[in-house]
């Protein structure tokens, strides 16, 4: 395709789509070097593909018109593009945006389930066993916003993040299908954009926020907590590694719902994710960091894959301790079969 003129350019809007549209018109991209042509053009089918499954309409919002302004005048990292740490990424504030992976699985298979829920405090321990079915539907929605931007000098966004996970004991028909267990899990978080490498991986943001859990039941079922969360956030060609540590918020033991959670639940997780074409792996791992018979945790697998422009196929792997949170101090094995639709990267 022949350049625009100079005249053309002049009349885009957009400043880095204008700037681009001036280094065609002035044979600047025909001096780059193949290597970077070969890296624009990746990041341009990459965005397209993406695109295309988020809009199969066509339609964009204007938020989404800027950021793709954006992307095509300079490539964003993953982490910058999913935070907006760096200027040409900012969107402002109160934009909704994909946090957690949102799936919904309908085949999932438990090898233990929690017939009888127990904990330490005597309120919160159920005295009948329920009949529950191994094979249960699970589904998850997460959402995140920035509410404020350029904190601490400039330097921090506000965030709000909201995740709801649910297990469905939809096979289940002789107790009317219950929802055995929703999670419900609100968090602020302040996000930095640090540079800084370390043993070949770059670290790309920082943050520190408050959050909670809950399931948002009554006596003897409810199980909650609070914690303060440090994340940082480690990128690599294709991977993404984030390291999680976390201090829970005591609470008084006499309505404590869960007093020894962090003895199972663990006090830190590490995700670590890699993208291999369209595929992507994601392993979740938390612990005690405690050593031999308070040595618990658990580890997650998830993979997903295309199935068209706007689904993707999702398989979950979970072993150990706390898949939700009244199961939190019970360990299984479990298998989920179904569908996404965002990826991490």
């Amino acid at each position: 395709m022949a350049p625009a003129s100079v005249e053309a350019c002049a009349a885009i809007e957009s400043d880095p789509v204008r700037l681009q549209c001036y280094d065609r018109a002035a044979g600047r991209n025909l001096r780059q070097s193949a290597e970077a042509q070969r890296q624009q053009a990746e990041l341009e089918a990459a965005y397209d593909a993406l695109d295309a499954r988020l809009h199969p309409d066509g339609v964009r919002n204007q938020a989404e018109e800027r950021v793709a302004a954006r992307i095509a005048s300079r490539e964003l990292s993953a982490l910058d593009r999913r935070w907006e740490l760096s200027p040409e990424s900012k969107l402002g504030s109160f934009n909704l945006r994909a946090y957690k992976p949102v799936h919904l699985l309908p085949l999932a298979w438990s090898s233990r389930p929690n017939r009888q829920p127990q904990s330490p405090n005597p309120d919160n321990r159920q005295p009948d066993p329920f009949d529950l079915q191994p094979t249960e539907a699970r589904f998850q929605l997460s959402l995140k916003t920035k509410v404020a931007q350029g904190l601490l000098l400039g330097a921090g966004d506000l965030w709000f993040g909201y995740t709801q996970s649910s297990r469905w004991q939809l096979y289940s028909s002789e107790t009317s299908r219950p929802f055995r267990e929703t999670v419900y899990e609100p968090e602020a978080l302040l996000v930095f954009g640090p540079r800084a490498e370390l043993f070949g991986w770059e670290l790309r943001m920082a943050s520190i926020g408050i959050n909670h859990q809950s399931n948002g039941r009554s006596l003897p079922l409810s199980r909650s907590w609070n914690r303060a969360v440090v994340a940082l956030g480690f990128e690599r060609e294709n991977w993404l590694l984030t390291l999680r540590p976390w201090w829970r918020i005591s609470e008084d033991l006499e309505t404590d719902d869960n007093p020894d959670i962090v003895d199972f639940m663990g006090r830190g997780d590490i995700n670590l994710v890699h993208r291999r074409g369209d595929h992507e792996y994601a392993l979740l791992a938390r612990h005690t960091l405690k050593s031999g018979s308070d040595s618990r945790g658990a580890l997650q697998f998830d993979w997903s894959f295309p199935l068209s422009r706007s689904l993707r196929g999702h398989v979950q792997l979970f072993e150990g301790y706390g898949e939700s949170l009244i199961d939190y101090n019970v360990r299984s094995t479990q298998i989920g079969v179904g569908i996404s639709l965002f990826e991490w990267f």
